[in-house]
C-alpha cells in the first residue's frame, strides 16, 4: 500500500466504516498513520481489592464468590457478581454480556481491569476487561494504544486497522541522513511502530521526538520557502493612511493601548511596503486584537480594495461581523457574512456581492474556503485565532488573490524563547498591555471537597443575573481516564442546584448546527451555566459571564487555562475562575499556582516551560497549540530549537530540493 491510498485498501475496512474515518479525518493510508494514539493504558501489577483507589482504573486478582446473576431491564440486561480476596471483596458488573457467565464460574481466579467506583463504601468495577492470568503476565509494564473513536468504529477496529497499515505500507524516510545521525533521531519507519504499538515508554518517547522534529521541521521549512517566493512579489496592494481609520480611532469608547498603536502602525507600514505584508498579531486574551484589526480592515476598504477575515467559529464571526458593521456603519463601509448554517439562497447573495466588489469587507468562518467564494479585488486576509487552521486553509484563502497581505492573529501565549525561533521569519506584532478598564480575575485552586461551595457561589451569581462556565476534560465517562466528563457533570448538577438554574452541555461531538445554537443562547443569556469542553477555549464572547470553574485543572497546559479563564472577566462586573485540582499532588498544585500570581499569559508561558522542561510524553499537553498533530511546543521546546537549527545548515538549493519532494508527497505546503 502507499500513503495516499484510499482508506478502503486496507483489508476489513468496508464503505460504512469509510464514512465512519471520514469523520476523524481520515480518508488515506496516510491519514490513518498520521492519527495518532491520544493516550496509553498501562498494564500494572494487580492490587488487593482493599488497596483498589476509586476513580482510578486498577487491576485486581480475584476468585469468583458467588454465582453470577443476570438481572433484567427494559432496554438492557445487567450481569452481577462478586469477586474476592484475601482483603476484601468486590462488586462486578457488566451490561449487555450475558454471554460471560461462562467464563465466570464459582471458584475460577481472574484478573479483572476497570475504573474503580464505589457504592456505600464498597468497591465497585463497572464492565471491567478479563483476562487469564496467563495471558495479562505478558502484557504487565506495556503500553495499550487509546485512539479517539466515533460512533460506528470502536478501538479495536482502529487497532486493527492500523497493524495492517503498518504492516503493508513502506514508509520512506524523507530526512537526510546526516541530519537523523547529527540529532540522534530514529527511522521513521520504526517511529510510526513506535507510537502505535509500543514495546516500552522510553522507545516511545524516541518515537515522538522523532515525529515532532518533523513536523517542526516541515513548518519551517513551509515557511523559509513562503519567504523566499514573498521576496519575488511585489505589494499589488498599497495601502496609505486613511483620515477615517484615524477617525474610529477617535470615536472608539476607550483609547487604544500604546502595544495596539505600535502594531497599527507596523501594520501600516508593512501595507504601503514593497512585498506582501505576512505578519503576526500576538496579544493575551482581551488584549485588542479585534480593534486593530478592525483598523487594517477599513484602511483596506478605503483604498479600494476588499479585506476578508476568517474566524474558527460561528458565534466568532457573528460577533466580528456585527461589531464590525455597528463600528463602521458611520463610514458608509460594506461588511457581508458567511458562514456554514447561512441558507443557499443567502450565502449566493452574498457570493454574488462578493464577486462583484459591492462588498468591502467579509466576514466568515472556513465557508470563505468553498471555490465559489472569489472576490473582485482581495486586499488583505485576516486570520483569527490563526492556530485552529491548517497551513492548507491559509493557502486556499491566499489563493483568492494574488499576493494579498496577510495578517495573523493569535491569542495563544508563547513564550518569546519559542516566539522567536517560530516566527523569526515571520514580522511579529505583540499586543503585551491590556485595557485599563480590565478588573483582574479572582483565581482560586482547590480541591473537590470545595465544590459544594463553588456550587452555592454559583447560584449566587446567577441570582444576580449572571452566567458561568463549567469545563470538563472529557465528553462522556471513559474506562481509561480518570476525569470529569460533561455528560455525566451536567446530570448530576441538575440534582445539586436548584430547579430553576437553566444547565445544558457543549462539547466537540455535537452537530455544529447544535453547537452554534447552544452557544447563542449562552451568549443571548438564556443559559445559566454552560458545562462544557474545551470547545469554548475561543469563540464565545459573553461579557454577563462572571464564573469559569474548571474540573481536573492538572490535566491541562497553563496557557490553555490561561485562555479559558479569559472567558470571564470581559465585562465591568468582578469575575472569578475556580480552578479544581481532580488529584491530589505538589507538583500539579504548584504548577496551577502561578495562575494565582499572574495575569499575564506570556508570564505564564514563560513559567509553564520553565516547570515543565521536556517534559513527559504522557503528561499534559497544550490544549489547541496551533495544529500540530504530535508536537508540543512546551514539551518539545528543545526538538524545537534542534529542528530549526538542522533547517539552517540546509543550503537554498538543498532547502529547495527537499521542498519539491515533499510537496510531491503533498507532505508540505509553501505557504505557512
Amino acid at each position: 500500500m502507499q500513503a495516499g491510498d484510499s482508506i478502503l485498501t486496507i483489508k476489513g475496512v468496508g464503505k460504512k466504516s469509510e464514512e465512519c474515518y471520514r469523520r476523524l479525518n481520515i480518508a488515506t493510508v496516510g491519514d490513518l498513520l498520521n492519527y495518532f494514539p491520544r493516550d496509553y493504558e498501562r498494564f500494572e501489577l494487580p492490587r488487593p481489592v482493599a488497596e483498589l483507589t476509586e476513580g482510578e482504573v486498577c487491576s485486581v486478582e480475584c476468585a469468583i464468590a458467588a454465582t453470577p446473576k443476570l438481572v433484567p431491564g427494559k432496554r438492557m440486561q445487567l450481569l452481577v457478581c462478586q469477586g474476592k480476596d484475601y482483603s476484601g471483596t468486590l462488586q462486578l458488573k457488566w451490561f449487555n454480556q450475558p454471554y460471560l457467565r461462562s467464563r465466570l464460574s464459582m471458584g475460577t481466579h481472574l484478573i479483572f481491569r476497570g475504573k474503580v467506583t464505589t457504592e456505600r463504601g464498597k468497591p465497585i468495577m463497572i464492565q471491567p476487561e478479563i483476562y487469564e492470568k496467563d495471558a495479562y503476565r505478558p502484557m504487565l509494564k506495556t503500553l495499550k494504544p487509546v485512539y479517539r473513536i466515533t460512533e460506528g468504529l470502536s478501538r479495536n477496529s482502529i487497532v486493527k486497522a492500523m497493524r495492517l497499515a503498518l504492516s503493508e505500507t513502506e514508509i520512506a524516510d524523507w530526512l537526510p541522513a546526516r541530519l537523523r545521525r547529527q540529532y540522534g533521531l530514529m527511522r521513521l519507519a520504526d517511529a510510526y511502530e513506535n507510537i502505535h504499538f509500543p514495546k516500552e515508554e522510553e522507545i516511545t518517547k524516541t518515537a515522538v521526538r522523532r515525529l515532532a522534529f518533523d513536523e517542526f521541521f516541515r513548518m519551517f521549512l513551509s515557511m523559509r520557502m513562503c519567504r523566499t517566493l514573498s521576496k519575488r512579489k511585489s505589494n499589488r496592494f498599497p495601502m496609505i493612511r486613511t483620515a477615517d481609520a484615524e477617525r474610529l480611532i477617535k470615536q472608539l469608547p476607550y483609547e487604544l493601548t500604546g502595544a495596539q498603536k505600535r502594531a497599527w502602525e507596523q501594520i501600516l507600514q508593512d501595507m504601503r511596503g514593497e512585498a506582501p505584508m505576512q505578519r503576526l498579531l500576538e496579544g493575551d486574551v482581551g488584549s485588542g486584537k479585534t480593534a486593530v484589526a478592525l483598523l487594517a480592515l477599513l484602511c483596506c476598504a478605503e483604498n479600494g480594495y476588499q479585506g476578508c477575515i476568517m474566524a474558527p467559529t460561528e458565534v466568532l464571526a457573528v460577533q466580528h461581523y456585527e461589531q464590525f458593521s455597528e463600528q463602521l456603519r458611520p463610514f458608509g463601509i460594506s461588511v457581508g457574512l458567511l458562514v456554514g448554517s447561512q441558507t443557499p439562497a443567502v450565502k449566493k447573495i452574498t457570493r454574488s456581492q462578493a464577486e462583484q466588489g459591492k462588498l468591502q469587507i467579509l466576514v466568515g468562518t472556513h465557508a470563505l474556503l468553498q471555490e465559489s467564494v472569489a472576490f473582485a479585488r482581495l486586499g488583505l486576509a485576516v486570520i483569527d485565532e490563526q492556530h485552529r487552521f491548517g497551513v492548507k486553509q491559509r493557502e486556499a484563502l491566499l489563493a483568492k488573490a494574488d499576493a494579498p497581505h496577510l495578517l495573523l492573529m493569535s491569542a495563544t501565549p508563547i513564550p518569546r524563547t519559542l516566539a522567536m525561533m517560530l516566527y523569526g521569519d515571520m514580522a511579529l506584532s505583540v499586543l503585551d498591555e491590556m485595557p485599563q478598564n480590565r478588573k483582574p480575575i479572582k483565581t482560586c485552586v482547590v480541591d473537590a471537597s470545595f465544590r459544594p461551595k463553588a456550587y452555592a457561589f454559583m447560584e449566587e451569581q446567577i441570582r444576580r443575573g449572571r452566567q458561568c462556565y463549567l469545563i470538563c476534560p472529557m465528553v462522556a465517562e471513559s474506562e481509561s481516564a480518570e476525569a470529569e466528563n460533561v455528560l455525566a457533570y451536567s446530570e448530576r448538577l441538575r440534582t445539586e442546584l436548584s430547579g430553576d438554574v437553566r444547565i445544558e452541555c457543549l462539547h466537540g461531538k455535537l452537530p455544529a448546527k447544535q453547537k452554534n445554537e447552544r452557544m447563542e443562547r449562552f451568549a443571548a443569556g438564556k443559559i445559566d451555566i454552560l458545562v462544557s469542553t474545551t470547545v469554548v477555549e475561543v469563540g464565545i464572547n459573553v461579557p454577563n459571564a462572571t464564573v469559569m470553574m474548571i474540573e481536573n485543572a492538572e490535566r491541562f497546559g497553563l496557557a490553555g487555562l490561561h485562555q479559558l479563564r479569559g472567558r470571564v472577566g470581559r465585562g465591568n462586573e468582578q469575575s472569578y475562575c475556580i480552578l479544581v485540582q481532580g488529584k491530589a499532588g505538589d507538583e500539579s498544585r504548584k504548577r496551577l499556582e502561578v495562575l494565582l500570581r499572574s495575569q499575564d499569559g506570556f508570564r505564564i508561558a514563560e513559567e509553564d516551560l520553565l516547570l515543565r522542561g521536556p517534559g513527559d510524553f504522557f503528561g499534559i499537553r497544550q490544549s489547541g497549540d496551533f495544529s500540530f498533530a504530535i508536537a508540543d511546543l512546551f514539551r518539545d521546546a528543545e526538538v524545537l530549537s534542534q529542528a530549526r537549527e538542522a533547517l539552517d545548515s540546509l543550503t537554498e538549493e538543498e532547502a529547495v530540493r527537499l521542498a519539491r519532494e515533499l510537496l510531491a508527497e503533498e507532505a508540505l505546503s509553501v505557504v505557512y
